[in-house]
């Protein structure tokens, strides 16, 4: 089965203290190194997300932003 570019899918198997294991493409690609902090999204209906880390200081700039979108 061909896949879209960018696009990949893998397995992960949940240890008994509730750990899983990266896979090693998944790491390179992501470039994902030990002691990274993944933030993890989940919705109930939709499932487990993890963003790439880019997407961490993104979303602080908008937190921590000054302009206000308007607020008085």
């Amino acid at each position: 089965m061909k896949t879209p570019k960018g696009k990949y899918a893998w397995t992960a198997t949940v240890g008994e203290k509730g750990q899983i294991v990266i896979p090693k493409q998944a790491r390179d690609i992501f470039d994902i190194k030990p002691g990274d902090t993944l933030l993890l999204l989940g919705d109930e209906e939709r499932g487990i997300a993890i963003p790439h880390k880019g997407a961490f200081s993104e979303l602080f700039a908008q937190a921590f932003s000054e302009d206000k979108g308007g607020e008085s």
